[in-house]
Protein backbone atom coordinates (compact mmCIF):
# COMPACT_ATOMS: atom_id res chain seq x y z
CA UNK A 1 0.00 0.00 0.00
CA UNK A 2 2.69 2.39 0.81
CA UNK A 3 4.27 1.79 -2.59
CA UNK A 4 1.34 2.54 -4.35
CA UNK A 5 1.25 6.39 -2.62
CA UNK A 6 4.69 6.53 -3.38
CA UNK A 7 3.87 5.85 -6.96
CA UNK A 8 1.25 8.36 -7.33
CA UNK A 9 3.63 10.56 -6.00
CA UNK A 10 6.49 9.91 -7.93
CA UNK A 11 7.39 12.28 -11.14
CA UNK A 12 6.57 9.10 -13.54
CA UNK A 13 2.80 9.12 -12.83
CA UNK A 14 2.33 12.87 -12.74
CA UNK A 15 3.97 12.77 -16.13
CA UNK A 16 2.11 10.61 -17.41
CA UNK A 17 -0.95 11.59 -15.95
CA UNK A 18 -0.20 15.45 -17.74
CA UNK A 19 -0.34 13.45 -21.00
CA UNK A 20 -3.15 11.73 -20.85
CA UNK A 21 -5.25 15.02 -19.93
CA UNK A 22 -3.11 16.74 -22.44
CA UNK A 23 -4.48 14.10 -24.99
CA UNK A 24 -8.19 14.34 -23.83
CA UNK A 25 -8.02 17.90 -23.93
CA UNK A 26 -6.80 17.78 -27.38
CA UNK A 27 -8.93 14.78 -28.52
CA UNK A 28 -12.37 16.93 -27.43
CA UNK A 29 -11.09 20.12 -29.39
CA UNK A 30 -10.47 18.40 -32.34
CA UNK A 31 -13.46 16.56 -32.10
CA UNK A 32 -15.52 19.52 -31.27
CA UNK A 33 -14.42 21.51 -34.49
CA UNK A 34 -14.57 18.79 -36.69
CA UNK A 35 -18.57 19.06 -35.43
CA UNK A 36 -18.14 22.62 -35.79
CA UNK A 37 -17.15 22.27 -39.60
CA UNK A 38 -19.59 19.67 -40.65
CA UNK A 39 -22.78 20.68 -38.92
CA UNK A 40 -22.19 24.38 -40.19
CA UNK A 41 -23.48 24.99 -36.52
CA UNK A 42 -24.43 28.48 -35.94
CA UNK A 43 -25.19 28.56 -39.57
CA UNK A 44 -28.90 28.67 -40.60
CA UNK A 45 -31.31 29.60 -43.72
CA UNK A 46 -34.52 30.87 -43.17
CA UNK A 47 -37.54 28.93 -44.79
CA UNK A 48 -39.06 31.16 -47.73
CA UNK A 49 -42.93 31.22 -47.39
CA UNK A 50 -43.80 29.05 -50.70
CA UNK A 51 -47.73 29.53 -50.06
CA UNK A 52 -49.41 29.57 -53.08
CA UNK A 53 -46.29 28.53 -55.33
CA UNK A 54 -46.45 26.27 -58.17
CA UNK A 55 -44.43 23.14 -57.96
CA UNK A 56 -42.14 24.20 -60.87
CA UNK A 57 -41.51 27.60 -58.99
CA UNK A 58 -41.00 25.55 -55.14
CA UNK A 59 -38.54 23.28 -56.62
CA UNK A 60 -36.09 26.43 -57.91
CA UNK A 61 -36.92 28.24 -54.85
CA UNK A 62 -35.75 25.47 -52.70
CA UNK A 63 -32.51 24.64 -54.66
CA UNK A 64 -31.90 28.58 -53.96
CA UNK A 65 -31.98 28.01 -50.25
CA UNK A 66 -30.18 25.10 -50.51
CA UNK A 67 -32.92 23.35 -49.19
CA UNK A 68 -34.52 19.87 -49.99
CA UNK A 69 -38.06 18.86 -50.46
CA UNK A 70 -40.79 16.36 -50.28
CA UNK A 71 -44.28 16.16 -51.43
CA UNK A 72 -47.19 14.56 -49.57
CA UNK A 73 -50.09 13.51 -50.55
CA UNK A 74 -52.69 16.06 -51.96
CA UNK A 75 -54.65 17.34 -49.49
CA UNK A 76 -58.69 18.11 -49.97
CA UNK A 77 -59.15 20.82 -53.04
CA UNK A 78 -59.16 24.64 -51.78
CA UNK A 79 -60.82 26.85 -54.00
CA UNK A 80 -58.77 29.82 -52.62
CA UNK A 81 -55.26 28.56 -53.41
CA UNK A 82 -54.31 27.81 -57.68
CA UNK A 83 -54.26 24.31 -58.97
CA UNK A 84 -51.44 22.33 -58.27
CA UNK A 85 -49.72 25.10 -55.95
CA UNK A 86 -48.29 24.82 -52.21
CA UNK A 87 -51.04 24.78 -49.50
CA UNK A 88 -48.83 24.04 -46.32
CA UNK A 89 -45.53 23.26 -45.60
CA UNK A 90 -43.12 21.87 -42.70
CA UNK A 91 -41.73 23.59 -41.19
CA UNK A 92 -43.41 26.90 -41.42
CA UNK A 93 -41.91 30.11 -43.57
CA UNK A 94 -39.95 32.05 -41.46
CA UNK A 95 -38.15 29.24 -39.36
CA UNK A 96 -34.58 28.57 -38.94
CA UNK A 97 -33.36 25.68 -40.38
CA UNK A 98 -29.67 24.06 -41.84
CA UNK A 99 -28.89 24.09 -44.72
CA UNK A 100 -29.83 20.98 -46.86
CA UNK A 101 -33.24 20.42 -44.30
CA UNK A 102 -35.98 18.31 -45.70
CA UNK A 103 -39.32 20.61 -45.97
CA UNK A 104 -42.52 18.78 -46.85
CA UNK A 105 -45.14 19.93 -48.99
CA UNK A 106 -48.50 19.60 -49.49
CA UNK A 107 -50.00 20.30 -52.80
CA UNK A 108 -53.62 21.60 -53.93
CA UNK A 109 -54.60 19.11 -56.20
CA UNK A 110 -56.95 20.15 -59.70
CA UNK A 111 -60.54 20.21 -58.58
CA UNK A 112 -62.97 18.35 -55.95
CA UNK A 113 -62.70 14.40 -55.40
CA UNK A 114 -65.60 13.11 -57.16
CA UNK A 115 -68.52 11.24 -54.77
CA UNK A 116 -70.80 9.01 -55.17
CA UNK A 117 -74.91 10.20 -55.48
CA UNK A 118 -76.48 8.42 -53.04
CA UNK A 119 -79.80 6.17 -53.48
CA UNK A 120 -82.10 8.78 -52.34
CA UNK A 121 -85.23 7.78 -54.78
CA UNK A 122 -88.18 7.64 -52.75
CA UNK A 123 -86.74 9.22 -50.04
CA UNK A 124 -88.36 12.30 -48.09
CA UNK A 125 -86.61 15.70 -49.42
CA UNK A 126 -85.12 16.15 -45.88
CA UNK A 127 -83.80 13.00 -45.58
CA UNK A 128 -82.18 13.15 -49.24
CA UNK A 129 -80.81 16.70 -48.62
CA UNK A 130 -79.20 15.70 -45.32
CA UNK A 131 -77.85 12.02 -47.23
CA UNK A 132 -76.75 14.05 -49.69
CA UNK A 133 -74.27 16.93 -47.43
CA UNK A 134 -73.08 13.88 -45.68
CA UNK A 135 -71.30 12.79 -48.86
CA UNK A 136 -70.44 16.61 -49.82
CA UNK A 137 -73.33 17.27 -52.01
CA UNK A 138 -75.06 20.45 -52.27
CA UNK A 139 -78.73 21.03 -52.66
CA UNK A 140 -79.05 24.21 -54.56
CA UNK A 141 -82.96 23.98 -55.40
CA UNK A 142 -86.30 21.35 -54.91
CA UNK A 143 -88.55 21.61 -57.66
CA UNK A 144 -92.30 20.24 -57.45
CA UNK A 145 -93.95 17.85 -59.89
CA UNK A 146 -97.45 16.53 -60.04
CA UNK A 147 -96.53 13.36 -57.63
CA UNK A 148 -98.67 11.13 -55.02
CA UNK A 149 -95.82 11.34 -51.98
CA UNK A 150 -95.50 14.57 -50.85
CA UNK A 151 -91.95 15.93 -50.67
CA UNK A 152 -90.83 12.39 -51.57
CA UNK A 153 -87.53 12.54 -54.01
CA UNK A 154 -88.40 11.22 -57.91
CA UNK A 155 -84.85 11.91 -59.17
CA UNK A 156 -82.13 14.64 -59.25
CA UNK A 157 -80.76 17.04 -61.57
CA UNK A 158 -77.34 18.09 -62.39
CA UNK A 159 -76.35 21.03 -64.12
CA UNK A 160 -79.90 20.96 -65.55
CA UNK A 161 -79.51 17.18 -66.64
CA UNK A 162 -80.98 14.14 -64.83
CA UNK A 163 -77.78 11.82 -63.06
CA UNK A 164 -78.47 8.20 -61.43
CA UNK A 165 -77.71 6.54 -58.28
CA UNK A 166 -74.29 5.99 -58.19
CA UNK A 167 -73.37 8.58 -60.44
CA UNK A 168 -69.40 10.63 -59.23
CA UNK A 169 -70.28 14.25 -58.98
CA UNK A 170 -67.85 16.27 -57.84
CA UNK A 171 -67.77 17.35 -54.03
CA UNK A 172 -69.70 20.09 -52.88
CA UNK A 173 -71.97 19.89 -56.74
CA UNK A 174 -74.82 21.87 -56.40
CA UNK A 175 -77.71 19.40 -57.23
CA UNK A 176 -82.29 19.77 -57.63
CA UNK A 177 -84.21 17.31 -55.98
CA UNK A 178 -86.79 16.75 -57.76
CA UNK A 179 -90.13 15.86 -55.84
CA UNK A 180 -93.46 15.47 -55.62
CA UNK A 181 -95.95 17.95 -54.60
CA UNK A 182 -98.90 15.68 -53.46
CA UNK A 183 -101.30 15.64 -56.15
CA UNK A 184 -101.73 13.61 -58.77
CA UNK A 185 -102.76 14.54 -62.40
CA UNK A 186 -106.29 13.59 -63.80
CA UNK A 187 -104.35 12.27 -67.00
CA UNK A 188 -101.94 10.38 -64.34
CA UNK A 189 -105.79 9.24 -62.01
CA UNK A 190 -106.77 8.26 -65.49
CA UNK A 191 -103.92 6.03 -66.12
CA UNK A 192 -103.87 4.47 -63.30
CA UNK A 193 -107.75 4.00 -63.18
CA UNK A 194 -107.69 1.71 -66.23
CA UNK A 195 -104.98 -0.48 -65.00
Amino acid sequence: MRNFFNFLRSRTFIIQLGLALLAVIILVFSLLRWLNNTTNHGEFVEVPDFSKMSVMDMRKAVENANLRYEVLDSANYSPNYPRFSIIEQDPPAGNKVKENRKIYFTINPSGYKKVTVPNIIQVTQRNASSMLRAVGLDVQRVTYIDELGKDMVYYIKYKGKRINTGDKLPKTSKVELVCGNGTITSRAKIKADSE
